[in-house]
């Protein structure tokens, strides 16, 4: 089976300046369409198309730059069609991620008022985060920062109706049905839950970035001692989160 499972009226591959291109799976965030779009991805990388500079990979689409120079958008349209319609690539070991966070105080500001928006306690908030098998669908908006499927549906939340101009470097926040891991500080509308000591983005370390696209992650709790502990070995390029290949 190739990889798109749906009409191809529905495919769309659209210019995105003189030197790239998005190649859009659907409209929605949506897992089936994400995988779509990673497995696009992989074979893309595979094939070393001549001119594809870089991809970049969202919910929805694949982004694919590339140097006008050495390849035009008609041809590499056609060759991108052609891929889609190919068997799959088989998919890499699944990498699991166990991110620590501390909830709630000064770390996760949002808690108890998601807690009360929900009409529950902020524990049973803290239980169906940690409970949430997630993927990482997409890096973007700043470096490390980590958009994540998966959220309880009892977890949705409306964004907030005034966006933060600052939030934390590590925050641990949900929007709408999205949950994500924050690396740098910056504006945010999520809500935020709480906090963790693992970068995403570090520029002095290997990997830059931690998690990729595809990458499972999960969650546990550590109190502020433990926070303060691995935070300092993570600012020396410690990765802290706990992986485990599947």
């Amino acid at each position: 089976m190739g990889l798109m499972s749906m009409p191809s009226a529905e495919l769309r591959i659209l210019p995105c300046g003189d030197a790239a291109l998005a190649v859009e799976f659907g409209r929605t965030i949506d897992a089936a369409l994400t995988s779509r779009v990673l497995s696009l991805d992989r074979a893309v990388r595979a094939e070393q198309i001549p001119g594809i500079v870089e991809t970049v990979p969202t919910y929805r689409s694949l982004l694919v730059h590339y140097d006008p120079v050495v390849a035009n958008f008609a041809a590499l349209a056609m060759r991108l069609r052609e891929i889609v319609l190919q068997p799959a690539p088989p998919p890499p070991a699944l990498r699991r991620w166990r991110i620590p966070v501390v909830y709630g105080g000064a770390s996760g500001i949002d808690l108890e008022e998601v807690a009360r928006y929900h009409g529950v306690s902020p524990e049973q908030i803290v239980a169906w985060h940690m409970g949430g098998d997630y993927r990482v669908a997409m890096i973007g908006f700043t470096p490390g920062w980590s958009y994540l499927s998966g959220l309880d549906p009892r977890l949705a939340t409306p964004r907030r109706a005034s966006p933060r101009t600052d939030t934390p470097a590590g925050t641990i926040s949900i929007g709408g049905e999205q949950a994500g891991v924050q690396c740098l500080a910056a504006p945010s509308g999520w809500h935020l839950l709480g906090r963790t000591p693992v970068r995403t983005y570090h520029p002095r370390r290997t990997p830059v970035f931690l998690l990729d696209p595809g990458d499972a992650v999960t969650f546990y709790a550590i109190d502020a001692q433990e926070f303060a502990a691995l935070d300092e070995a993570a600012a020396k390029g410690e990765p802290v989160a706990e992986l485990v290949l599947s």
